[in-house]
């Protein structure tokens, strides 16, 4: 390593050499942990003056971020990579100053902006667009049918699972809805100044950021929010995390008001698990009520005043079985009792058919015996 500068509180900007950054490649790349690229010695044509100053405190930034977060529990020293290259499809490559990878402490990913403010408020609104939209790659092996679905509409995308999407290749489920959420830190700046760049990157920013209302049957009843297709966005201080440590409440998610720690300003209280439990409520609810107005168009027997049973009402409505149902305005009871009067009334027409008359008076078989004797 070399050092390429000294910092006005004498701390030391230290770099890889060529050497260094060749051997540090092949022991960790083989481990996945991806490298930032060299920085190599550029030098004032005129003066011969070492250049890059501003990346040196930009630098430094970093380090302290990624400093202030493993002091704070959030990722092991391995878990940080700076300077990675997150290819977009015209071929632009957003590079992110730092990703953290700290599952053990609720962050499985984590993409880090540092900003000093030497960029434009619209310039930051323009990478969360770009992170936002590598999050909607598909890999290159992706298979042809989700291809042309993509490629059919522009939000066809919406509808193929993140697992199915680059971004999962490179990095983890983040355990959250969503796409890999990304923090702003701002560093050497005054809060005015902070609170100009949030608010441009809350309302330039919004179609980025913010959740959707779900597609519901209830809407009155659901007020969650889908943030599936949204990129997570907090903000916050190097002074902050300086001062309070990252562990403390020193985040902001935009949306939100007041600041978090930093897994509660991940987290999406109002998001899909809430969504699952007031559709359940919604759908019980609705299931109640239509039960209630059915019953309300229940009949009425005409002749007890029952209500009719389930089987009964349906008999006398379906077409097959109204034709056989008999009079419609009584109960299956009463129907019931009508039935059973016919019947008896059939059996005994039946009976009275097959049973002989009784044999007229005068007439009976002793008075036709002697009439043949008689003849005899």
């Amino acid at each position: 390593m070399r050092i390429e500068s000294v910092r006005e509180d004498q701390r030391h900007v230290w770099v890889l050499t060529k050497r260094g950054h060749d051997e540090a490649k092949q022991l960790l790349e083989p481990k996945g942990i991806r490298l930032s690229t060299l920085r190599e010695k550029r030098y004032d044509p005129v003066t011969g003056k070492l250049l890059g100053a501003g990346y040196d405190d930009h630098a430094a930034a970093v380090t302290s971020t990624a400093a202030e977060l493993h002091r704070a529990g959030i990722g092991h020293r391995l878990g940080f990579a700076t300077e990675i290259g997150h290819r977009l499809a015209d071929g632009y490559a957003q590079r992110a100053d730092l990703v953290v990878r700290a599952p053990e402490a609720g962050v499985p990913v984590l993409l880090v902006e540092i900003d000093r403010r030497s960029e434009d408020a619209h310039d930051l609104v323009v990478k969360l667009r770009r992170y936002w939209q590598w999050g909607w790659l598909l890999p290159k092996d992706a298979d042809k049918r989700t291809v042309d679905l993509v490629r059919s509409r522009p939000d066809a995308i919406e509808h193929v699972g993140h697992e199915q999407r680059l971004w999962r290749r490179v990095y983890p489920p983040t355990g959250r809805e969503g796409l890999a959420p990304l923090a702003f830190v701002f560093a050497d700046t005054t809060g005015a100044k902070v609170a100009n760049t949030v608010a441009v990157l809350e309302e330039a920013g919004r179609r980025y950021w913010a959740p959707r209302r779900y597609d519901t049957l209830y809407p009155k009843a659901i007020t969650a929010r889908d943030y599936r297709q949204a990129v997570p966005v907090i903000v916050t201080t190097l002074e902050q995390l300086t001062e309070h440590g990252a562990g403390a409440a020193v985040w902001r998610r935009l949306g939100r008001t007041g600041e978090q720690t930093l897994t509660d300003a991940l987290d999406n209280p109002e998001g899909h698990t809430l969504y699952r439990a007031q559709q359940a409520r919604a759908e019980a609810e609705d299931k109640r009520r239509r039960a209630a107005e059915r019953e309300a168009r229940r009949p009425v027997c005409r002749r007890c005043e029952r209500k009719f049973s389930d089987e009964r009402w349906e008999e006398i409505t379906v077409h097959r079985t109204a034709v056989r149902a008999g009079d419609r305005s009584v109960c299956g009871p009463c129907h019931g009792d009508d039935v059973a009067r016919q019947e008896a009334a059939a059996k005994a027409a039946r009976l009275e058919a097959v049973v002989p008359s009784e044999p007229e008076q005068g007439q009976g078989p002793g008075k036709l015996r002697g009439l043949f004797r008689r003849r005899g």
